[in-house]
């Protein structure tokens, strides 16, 4: 799929982040888009942003951890569109959170593992019919580094979102023989970023009811010990003090980021329009992935975290 133009992209999670930047780099390649978010007022204003590009963009407010909201997103979009196919799906929509298999709330640790794993797997299910349909088709699954390194260091647990992460990069690298042998015209592509700088981190503790301004008592608590995990010295500090800790790393994962969600978009489409069906984002996924493989066996001691370190311009993010 060498050009866009004329082509029909759905884009989940098309309000914000790397979801939007899709969104408006393909209208401005021509590329008719239906978007899906939780979050009506997002989704507008990735709509304004492409208002001068000659395509349609429509939206639909639809949460992927949820089957029948999916299904309704798909039917919305043969409406809108006039369409009984589509041309691309870009698996976008996530979530980070329920770090700890142990120590946190399985409510938390579900909806982020359905988002981020059944999310893919039911938007594929969905809107599978629709790409049969077309000439050529592709099929765009956003894993992170985070699918091949379930880490985030050792004084972090990041059980939910690397094991979604996870399915995700083994679902798509499935998917490759299988396409091949029972539907040759459509393709698969795994995209596995690095930081990135998005809203993820924001966006995610207000879905999963973790807004820093609205937490209580006890959500406190529970922030203030894992912020003393990860290094930060907050003994001392007020429940008001936490709060504002909370929003200033929502904030600097999103601005402190070594790669724009606008650059890692552009990364994304040009590797499906070179035909690659594994697509690493950032230059630290890069780096990443080379010492993943080269010491499996370490990729989890403590130490790793220095050969890390040792990388000019390497950066951890969050989730």
């Amino acid at each position: 799929m060498k050009s866009f133009e004329g082509k029909l992209a759905v884009v989940t999670g098309g309000g914000t982040g790397m979801g939007r930047e899709l969104v408006r780099q393909l209208a401005d390649a021509g590329c008719h888009v239906a978007i899906c978010d939780v979050s009506q007022e997002s989704m507008a204003q990735t709509q304004a942003l492409c208002a001068s590009a000659p395509v349609r963009v429509s939206t639909c407010v639809a949460d992927v951890s949820d089957e029948r909201q999916v299904e309704a997103f798909r039917d919305a979009v043969r409406q809108a569109h006039a369409t009984d196919h589509i041309d691309l799906l870009f698996n976008n929509a996530g979530i980070g959170g329920g770090g700890s298999f142990v120590a946190d709330e399985r409510a938390e640790w579900d909806k982020t593992f359905e988002v981020c794993w059944g999310g893919v797997y039911r938007c594929t299910r969905a809107f599978l019919p629709l790409l049969l349909q077309s000439r050529e088709a592709r099929i765009v699954n956003t894993s992170s580094v985070n699918g091949f390194w379930a880490s985030l260091g050792p004084h972090a647990s990041h059980t939910a979102y690397s094991a979604a992460k996870f399915a995700v990069k083994g679902f798509s690298e499935a998917l490759i023989n299988d396409l091949r042998l029972n539907a040759p015209h459509v393709k698969v592509s795994l995209v596995m970023p690095g930081h990135i700088g998005t809203d993820i981190v924001i966006n995610s503790r207000r879905i999963l009811g973790n807004d820093p301004k609205d937490m209580s008592t006890e959500q406190l608590a529970q922030s203030r010990v894992r912020i003393e995990r990860a290094g930060f010295p907050v003994a001392g500090a007020s429940d008001e003090q936490i709060r504002q800790v909370l929003v200033t790393l929502g904030e600097a994962f999103r601005d402190a980021a070594p790669m724009t969600a606008a650059q890692a978009a552009t990364v994304i489409l040009d590797g499906v329009r070179a035909e690659r069906w594994r697509i690493l984002v950032g230059r630290d996924a890069e780096i990443l992935d080379r010492l993943v493989r080269e010491s499996p066996e370490q990729a989890y001691d403590p130490d790793f975290m220095e050969r890390i370190a040792n990388e000019s311009s390497f950066r951890i993010g969050r989730p």
